[in-house]
């Protein structure tokens, strides 16, 4: 596609995500040069390429997906499918089993142990085998309303990838020694998960479908956060952004209809708590992932981001 297209594919993500102008250099300096490296590194391949994007909550890694794949398919021609573990989340009926059947704080969603690998693995399994006229439906969670949308409601993946580009807080973790779950992170496990059932749950999942699934990921990205007080603060950030562009969205069609889904929006409280049951797994990828990701980029405590 010409330049045009994608200059205007930019502009697009730019307004959609909020960024400032000033982002611009960020998009520059280190997402193109990222956009041409992964593309190189497609090249020659017989099937499609699946590269992983780690960040911890509030990182930017989905801006960073969007941009990439922006990128690799108008500026390069690189057909290029997207899958956000953030989609393949337990459907709310399942989570509830979960809860009943293994411990309750398996009712919210984020830890390992809430995602439907099964589903992550079906999808990738489609796209790889995917041809010209394949159309692969790609899962859609819903969080205004905590569960995944109908698979009618999916969009659709035309054709067969170069690349595939899979992100997530939690993705290529992996699970803490048994011995280290035996001392709380934080209130919610001292107060929560007494016994360590919860935690424990979580790391066994690390060790099992979570390590086989990571494990079809070729080429690691790390989005890595300066501190946890930073991804507490970012994401409470990022609550207040989405409770803005929800005032500011449409609220009434022409005939006095709702056009917009109600939305739930946390307190900062609850941003703390939600972000509590995230923190053991972050912490542990804080530490040990740098040293074995294959593109480390970091962030600076104003949110810039820099090549490491």
């Amino acid at each position: 596609m010409p330049n045009t297209d994608t200059d205007d594919a930019i502009a697009a993500l730019m307004s959609q995500h909020r960024l400032p102008a000033a982002y611009r250099k960020t998009l520059n300096d280190i997402i193109e040069p990222l956009a041409l490296s992964l593309y190189q590194a497609s090249q020659g391949a017989d099937r499609p390429l699946v590269i992983g994007i780690h960040g911890a909550q509030g990182t930017g890694k989905s801006t960073l997906t969007d941009f990439l794949r922006v990128l690799l398919a108008y500026r390069y021609r690189c057909p290029t499918a997207s899958l956000s573990m953030d989609d393949i989340y337990h459907t709310r009926e399942t989570r509830e089993q979960l809860a009943a059947e293994v411990h309750p704080l398996l009712i919210t969603r984020g830890v390992p142990g809430t995602h439907d690998i099964g589903l992550g693995n079906r999808v990738l399994d489609r796209l790889m085998a995917a041809n010209a006229g394949s159309r692969t439906p790609l899962p859609l969670f819903n969080k205004a309303v905590d569960d995944r949308e109908p698979e009618e409601k999916w969009p659709l993946f035309i054709g067969h990838p170069g690349i595939i580009l899979v992100e997530g807080w939690c993705l290529c973790a992996q699970p803490e020694p048994d011995s280290a779950l035996a001392t709380p992170v934080n209130v919610l496990e001292e107060t929560e998960d007494r016994d360590g059932r919860w935690r424990a749950y979580v790391n066994d999942q690390l060790k099992g479908p979570y390590a086989d699934f990571f494990a079809r990921v070729e080429l690691l990205v790390m989005l890595k956060a300066p501190s946890m007080a930073s991804v507490l603060e970012w994401r409470t950030l990022q609550e207040h952004r989405l409770a803005e562009a929800y005032r500011d969205a449409p609220k009434e069609g022409v005939n006095g209809e709702s056009t917009a889904p109600e939305m739930r929006i946390m307190s900062d409280q609850e941003v703390q708590r939600f972000i509590m049951h995230y923190e053991r797994t972050t912490r542990h990828a804080l530490e040990e992932m740098p040293a074995r990701a294959d593109v480390l980029l970091t962030l600076d405590e104003d949110h810039t981001l820099r090549q490491a």
